[in-house]
């Protein structure tokens, strides 16, 4: 049970992981932030602890794409399945050649291409802002976006979110690829504490009256089979959690029934996940036996 966490565990293991894990290097196209900064987050209704900079903000970046996905299924319920496909993909997060061997059919919703095909529906409903203030009253949080995140996302030219956004227009699967991409990197720039990163999470974990149980359950079973891109199935059952990480260094574990936990230590892996927050989800799972493998 995650109440059973204690914060002196965790930070047994922050010092045994600076022998254990291997080096990575921060996303170098973000506003630089120490390599070293970390924060944790353990929140269930009647419990929650955070260690490390617990009032650091910083972006989001794809962790938000289980929310923007549970906020296109509470809107167009399974019409959401006509624009998107639930299958995990063989290649990285912003491939083209995926999306050039499925002929433009987004793989799922928690790559760029199937991000990007939701992210471009927003336009109809009133936008990024109506999406940012329904997920905010849901969750209790105050996520805003970062303008120095995303004024630097726009420095860089990203070909393959461009390229992705194109070929979609060109499948027939969104209509304008400027749109499209304008409100994909908004809401991936939406900023938060850890804490209220776990607080979404509880929006998975946990019946919520202004979130379907059915559409709840499709989002976490599509973290847990696509959360971590071409790792997922390892990580499925090495963790066994539904989890989604984002480039800025952050993770977020979903335990159903009970909470969520978020870590956020910008070092990241070849696959776009954090080193840090990937082995204290496995120590954590370990010591609780959430994983299959036990």
């Amino acid at each position: 049970m995650l109440k059973h966490l204690h914060p002196a565990l965790i930070q047994e293991w922050l010092e045994a992981a600076a022998t254990e894990i291997p080096k990575g290097e921060p996303l170098q196209r973000l506003p630089r932030v120490g390599a070293e900064a970390f924060a944790l987050a353990v929140v269930t209704p009647e419990h929650q602890f955070t260690l490390g900079c617990s009032s650091l903000r910083f972006p989001l970046m794809s962790a938000i794409k289980p929310f923007l996905l549970l906020y296109a299924l509470t809107l167009w319920q399974e019409q959401v399945w006509t624009w998107v496909g639930q299958r995990p993909s063989d290649y990285p997060y912003n491939s083209v050649v995926q999306l050039t061997l499925d002929q433009g059919w987004p793989r799922n919703p928690m790559i760029n291409s199937g991000a990007i095909a939701l992210a471009s529906q927003l336009t109809h409903v009133g936008g990024v802002a109506v999406f940012q203030t329904w997920l905010n009253e849901c969750a209790g949080t105050q996520l805003q976006v970062d303008q120095e995140v995303l004024a630097a996302v726009y420095r860089h030219p990203n070909w393959q979110n461009r390229s992705l956004a194109h070929f979609l227009v060109e499948s027939g699967r969104i209509a304008d690829a400027g749109v499209a991409l304008e409100n994909y990197n908004q809401v991936c720039c939406f900023q938060g504490t850890i804490e209220e990163v776990a607080r979404l999470g509880l929006l998975l974990a946990l019946p919520h009256e202004k979130v379907s149980d059915r559409h709840r359950q499709q989002v976490n079973v599509l973290m847990l089979t696509c959360g971590l891109y071409e790792d997922s199935p390892r990580y499925a059952l090495e963790i066994g959690l539904p989890m989604k990480s984002g480039v800025s260094g952050v993770i977020l574990a979903i335990v159903p029934r009970q909470g969520a936990i978020a870590c956020y230590s910008p070092p990241l892996d070849s696959s776009g996940n954090s080193i840090l927050g990937l082995y204290l989800l496995q120590r954590i799972s370990r010591h609780l036996s959430l994983s299959p493998l036990g």
